[in-house]
């Protein structure tokens, strides 16, 4: 198996504390693996102990090294503080109240080290009266008025997988926030918490709504909107073989690109308004359902139509535009995304493959200032495993 190699992304030299969760957190530290950051994972003791053969094809954990430490024991989270003395970042993603409770909160960190960025995630956020309850992604866009939004005319709303809480408005958010704490910190010297909530992030990423709403541009019905699938020429349509394509024609170039080349008599050749709308998707879905996907994109793509394939996760990396920019790549056996945005001088990569649980306790230990006798003193104690 590879180890991890050191970093020639943006944040090349920096060192970042994980504290292993799920979702947004591993998100955000994958990303600041990508961009050249040596990630060090700390997983529960618990963890090491129960692993057995290869870890798992976990994505989000790509690049990191793991440590084993009990955060439960005094000796754990001295050495959680410790590594915290030399570290850049720390991210963690658990609920309000948990890394205090340990010992390892904000205060108690930057004590050790007033030039961290502790970066924290949460779903609910720190305070109001839902801080302290549970929830999941779907509860937080509930919530912040982004799910309403999303779903055809007269149907229940779609959650959009976790794309918009767990990743974009956390993980994401998160990793901007952190991002920007470091560059604040080059001239302040300072650290500071970066504290990012999911029900924050959701609303952020509706804030287009809200302009257009403003503009008159949004109405107050779900599904019947310019980009909520309630115009015609911004949808998805099936095709002979049960497979779906997109289009986007919005402008009204592009729209009458997309009605000539689909050859369409007698509609519009400029988008009509909301009052056409459903002749139009009649003829639209008749339309789409005489050819292949494949067939359309042999007729549409390069004719300017806002047109392209909805392709399936696992068919999206054979795409020949996918291909040519490299945008998924292979690493340790798995086909996954690659890193990005892309950089003009310090190219992001993936560090390395996925950690086994404690894989690499006493090399990170004695790398971070950690006697021999020392290790071997916490190893038998059953603070680091």
């Amino acid at each position: 198996m590879s180890e991890p190699t050191a970093g020639t992304g943006p944040l090349a030299g920096l060192k970042v504390i994980e504290l292993q969760g799920l979702g947004p957190g591993p998100f955000c530290a994958m990303l600041l693996s990508d961009f050249g950051a040596d990630v060090v994972r700390v997983e529960r003791a618990q963890s090491v102990a129960a692993a057995q053969g290869p870890p798992p094809p976990d994505v989000l954990a790509r690049g990191r090294r793991s440590i084993g430490i009990d955060l439960k024991s005094p000796d754990g989270v001295e050495t959680l503080l410790r590594l915290v003395d030399r570290a850049d970042v720390l991210v963690e993603g658990f609920r309000p109240g948990v890394t205090e409770r340990l010992g390892a909160g904000p205060d108690a960190c930057l004590a050790r080290n007033p030039r961290l960025i502790y970066g924290r995630v949460t779903g609910w956020g720190r305070s109001g009266p839902y801080a302290p309850h549970a929830g999941h992604d779907i509860n937080y866009l509930a919530l912040a008025g982004a799910l309403w939004s999303i779903g055809r005319d007269g149907e229940a709303p779609v959650a959009p997988l976790t794309y918009v809480g767990d990743f974009g408005g956390g993980g994401m958010l998160l990793t901007i926030g952190i991002c920007a704490a470091l560059a604040e910190r080059a001239s302040s010297g300072r650290g500071q918490v970066v504290d990012a909530a999911m029900v924050d992030g959701a609303a952020l990423l509706n804030s287009f709504i809200y302009g257009m709403r403003a503009m008159g541009m949004w109405g107050e019905e779900r599904g019947r909107n310019l980009l909520d699938t309630g115009a015609p020429f911004y949808d998805t349509y099936e095709t002979a073989d049960g497979k779906w394509v997109a289009v986007g024609a919005l402008e009204p170039h592009f729209y009458r690109n997309l009605v000539d080349t689909l050859g369409l008599d007698g509609v519009p050749r400029t988008p009509p308004g909301p009052e056409g709308w459903p002749a139009l998707r009649a003829r639209f879905t008749e339309v789409f359902r005489t050819r292949t996907r494949d067939e359309w994109c042999d007729l549409l793509e390069g004719a300017e139509a806002c047109f392209a394939p909805v392709l399936s996760p696992w068919e999206a990396p054979a795409h020949p535009h996918n291909a040519a920019r490299e945008t998924f790549v292979e690493s340790d056996g798995m086909v996954q995304p690659a890193p990005a945005p892309r950089f003009s001088r310090t190219p992001a990569r993936i560090a390395g493959p996925v950690p086994s649980p404690g894989q690499h306790t006493g090399e990170i230990l004695a790398e971070w200032g950690f006697a021999p006798e020392e290790i071997e003193k916490l190893r038998a104690g059953g603070g680091v495993a």
